[in-house]
């Protein structure tokens, strides 16, 4: 029988009914740091999706970079995000929470005054967005070998506070340039520690962030988001064929639900990217793969049928189709999402997205 987006797949702990996915998508819509119940609608509308992928949550107040984006490290963000697993669950949909700390791409802002963190004191490219507007990157603060552990603790204990918030499993957001990133890549880490130098060393922190986080929630409910031919938020590496192969290789020995690869984009390219293709990805991971990228319904069928990958993960689509799946097994016309309502505001653009309905 040929697979194809609407096949059902065991993803670790995890069955789903189709393997179209719900991308990470950051909307900033929840002021204080804590999840609302129009956020509860928004994800409930998306329950049909084979597994939602939350919005990057951060894990403490340190990984903060953006401005009305939930977090996870609150009992008042544990109960806000419990109204939303229930909401997802009585539509019998999935949710997984994505776990997420900034590093550089924040601005003082955000932390009091304080220096964001990173591997290196080395600034982005670029302007965070803060309360009061776009603000250029400041130099951030290394960190040092002492404060690690800490930050590996945090992300344990955001985990627990997911399962807490009765979420199915988490992803480790390791992509886009945000920390875990910033400690893959040689472009933004140049210490001289256990945590630099060697691709060895360089990803020590993200394989012991994903080993804590499967000691708090099981290995079959921990994905993790990868992006090896990203050049967003001012990334680069040398060489990221044999730094990404490493590490898929070190993933493969953990028994993941998956790992969710974003592929290369077209500004990617643009911006000089060492393009990774896919196919080696593919064949360096022993488990599961979601891709993502911006895929349609052709594209993700082909990614399925050629076992480039197992799911495929939309975002845009997603924001503007919350009947996504319905849309596609009826080749119904989609909606068009508007770019204008993407970040922050209220249901406009969020909530108010119309569901198709066939012709009498």
């Amino acid at each position: 029988m040929t697979t194809t987006l609407f096949s059902p797949i065991k993803l670790g702990a995890c069955h789903l009914p189709n393997r179209i996915v719900m991308a990470p998508l950051t909307r900033m819509r929840a002021p204080e740091n804590i999840p609302t119940e129009l956020m509860a609608t928004y994800y409930r509308q998306r329950a049909s999706a084979g597994l939602i992928i939350s919005e990057a949550t951060p894990i403490s107040p340190q990984g903060i970079g953006y401005p009305a984006i939930p977090c996870i490290y609150t009992d008042q963000q544990i109960t806000g995000w419990q109204h939303i697993t229930e909401a997802v669950h009585a539509e019998n949909g999935r949710i997984f929470l994505q776990l997420w700390h900034v590093g550089r791409i924040s601005h003082p802002d955000f932390h009091q005054g304080e220096l964001p963190v990173a591997p290196s004191a080395i600034a982005a490219k670029g302007y965070a967005v803060t309360p009061t507007g776009m603000q250029p990157f400041v130099q951030p603060r290394a960190l040092t070998t002492e404060e690690i552990p800490a930050i590996v603790s945090h992300y344990r204990k955001a985990a627990e506070n997911a399962w807490a918030a009765n979420f199915d499993g988490v992803e480790i957001h390791g992509a886009n340039g945000y920390l875990l990133d910033q400690f893959l890549r040689d472009g933004t880490n140049q210490r001289t520690d256990n945590y630099g130098g060697s691709i060895e060393n360089r990803c020590r922190l993200i394989l012991e962030v994903t080993e804590a986080v499967i000691a708090a929630c099981g290995a079959g409910q921990v994905g993790i988001r990868l992006s090896p031919s990203g050049t967003f938020n001012d990334m680069v590496d040398s060489n990221p064929e044999a730094l990404f192969t490493y590490l898929l290789n070190q993933l493969s020995g953990l028994n993941l639900a998956y790992l969710h690869i974003v592929d290369a984009l077209e500004g990617d390219i643009r911006h000089g990217a060492k393009v990774v293709d896919l196919a080696v990805l593919r064949k360096t991971y022993q488990g599961n793969l979601i891709v993502c990228g911006g895929y349609d319904y052709e594209h993700a069928q082909h990614a399925i049928a050629e076992n480039l990958a197992d799911a495929v993960a939309f975002g845009q689509l997603y924001i503007a189709n919350p009947d996504l799946v319905e849309r596609f097994k009826s080749n119904a016309p989609l909606n068009t999402p508007d770019p204008a309502t993407f970040y922050g505001g209220n249901e406009a653009g969020y909530t108010d997205y119309p569901v198709w309905r066939p012709a009498a």
